[in-house]
């Protein structure tokens, strides 16, 4: 998906994941209405990516199967000359530079300088001569190349899901060199198959490694799309990231939009007022992600459906809860609540008992809920004893941060109502005492608890989509009405692209 989430062929394959043109696809007549996600990735973060170009290039010349050259010529007194090419690969790569342009409205550009590249492979070739006199002879061969290669990818839209077309694809010889089993010399023999075979060869090489690129980026593209759908998969909830309106491409960044509808099992969210306008993005940063407030809300409804959000506390962390003073009130109610039983044998259940409501405002997210709270005594060879159970309403109001790689909740402003209150120690509720010291436990330890567990389980399925390997520098997390901004610079693990060429080519 776009959160995680992700221009030039090593930048194709996370450009190409995040933009696709509706050559293909139909949107209707209202742009960005059922945009739930947006991504937009800036000049900057293209030219970053462009240094991985080298890799992929190199990938594409490693791979590309170059096949047998045969010709033949006729020369006086030799007769009829015949050849052939055979077992040509590349050795010796280098690129100087690699230059990305963004075409407005159009394409990406990529300019490659100065390929360098040394061709190997055996040439053999015979003749019969006026004295029918046939001669075959076999000789290892080099060939010294320069090339400037120019790729316009050009985006297309097939099925709501990206294609890319990198057929638009010159190769231009600065430099086409033949050297016979090492002879560095010129010859008639060289010659003669210099002019014989150069054309041809061009034609060889351009089609055959054009051809490569276009399958790399093919192959990069459906990595970059199967990672997307993995990241914001889990279990039986899912998030559609097919796109929702045509992609924007800008000569200082790239956009997308996309669905953003969550479903879960069979059934699925449908958002058809997105308030999203380009105008809400910047272009000071590297990558910007815009949710809106529709698509949370159905991801914390589907999270509610499937039974996810329960938290069980026991122990140190039971008793940090019960004890986050030391008072006379605070000794007391513990004593009646507990009954002089162990933390280690007691239980602290926390769940949601209907789906929260999630809302988006300049001071935070605001996430209100009804909520039951049991406390329950295990006994040796007994059922467990409810010595405290109640249902509340909270409304808190959250502020989210990114750093050393984990996710951060923290509560600003909370407010709790305790609609029922149910205690074996004070069976009449007539105690003002408990219930004043669980109203202050709930709203000095309890809800930070239970959020920084949440923070933290979200940090965990986070970093389990790999999330935790990309270097994400100085990222802000801005609320406005109805929607959140995910704004970032970051530094692209090359370790990953690497990784995956070498399994997958």
């Amino acid at each position: 998906m776009c959160w995680a989430g992700r221009m030039v062929l090593g930048t194709i394959s996370i450009l190409l994941g995040l933009v696709q043109a509706a050559a293909a696809c139909e949107f209707g007549p209202f742009p960005y209405r059922g945009a739930g996600i947006v991504c937009r990735m800036t000049k900057p973060a293209a030219l970053l990516l462009n240094r991985e170009t080298a890799q992929v290039i190199q990938a594409a010349f490693r791979n590309a199967q170059f096949p047998n050259i045969t010709g033949e010529r006729s020369m006086r007194l030799l007769g009829r000359v015949a050849y052939g090419l055979s077992g040509i690969q590349v050795n010796d790569l280098s690129i100087e530079r690699s230059e990305v342009e963004l075409k407005e409205d159009s394409a990406i550009h990529i300019s490659i300088r100065n390929v360098t590249a040394l061709f190997k492979g055996t040439l053999t070739y015979g003749y019969a001569g006026a004295w029918f006199l046939q001669l075959f002879h076999s000789v290892d061969f080099e060939i010294e190349s320069s090339i400037d290669l120019q790729l316009n990818i050009n985006l297309m839209c097939q099925k709501d899901q990206v294609a890319p077309d990198a057929s638009d694809c010159y190769l231009t010889f600065h430099k086409l060199t033949l050297h016979l089993q090492g002879d560095k010399q010129p010859g008639w023999l060289k010659q003669l198959f210099t002019d014989s075979i150069s054309f041809t060869l061009k034609l060889v090489l351009k089609r055959e490694v054009c051809k490569e690129i276009n399958a790399v980026a093919q192959t990069l593209t459906n990595y970059i799309l199967d990672l997307a759908a993995n990241f914001v998969w889990d279990g039986d909830i899912a998030v559609d990231i097919s796109l929702a309106s045509d992609p924007v491409i800008k000569a200082t960044y790239i956009e997308s939009h996309h669905k953003g509808t969550v479903l879960y099992k069979n059934s699925s969210s449908r958002l058809s007022d997105s308030v999203f306008s380009p105008s809400l993005l910047t272009e000071s940063r590297m990558l910007y992600f815009w949710l809106s407030e529709h698509s949370l809300s159905s991801l914390a409804a589907a999270a509610f459906l499937d039974g996810q959000l329960v938290l069980h506390l026991r122990g140190e962390k039971l008793q940090e809860l019960f004890e986050m003073e030391d008072t006379e009130v605070q000794r007391k109610a513990v004593q009646m609540i507990f009954q002089g039983t162990s933390y280690n044998d007691s239980v602290a259940k926390v769940w949601s008992l209907s789906q929260p409501q999630i809302s988006f405002q300049p001071a935070g997210t605001i996430v209100s809920s009804s909520v039951a709270v049991e406390v329950s005594i295990l006994l040796a060879g007994e059922e467990p004893l409810v010595a405290l159970y109640m249902e509340k309403e909270i409304t808190a109001t959250i502020q989210a941060t990114y750093a050393d790689k984990k996710l951060i909740l923290q509560p600003v402003d909370s407010s709790v109502e305790i609609k029922v209150f149910k205690c074996t120690a004070d069976p009449s509720g007539e105690d003002p005492s408990i219930q004043s010291f669980l109203q202050n436990m709930i709203l000095a330890a309890g809800i930070p608890e239970v959020i920084s567990n949440v923070g933290s389980a979200l940090t965990s399925l986070l970093n389990s989509k790999r999330l935790d390997l990309f270097d994400i520098i100085n990222p802000e997390i801005i609320t406005r009405e109805g929607y959140v901004i995910v704004q970032l610079d970051f530094g692209f693990p090359s370790h990953l692209l690497l990784n995956f060429l070498e399994k997958s080519l």
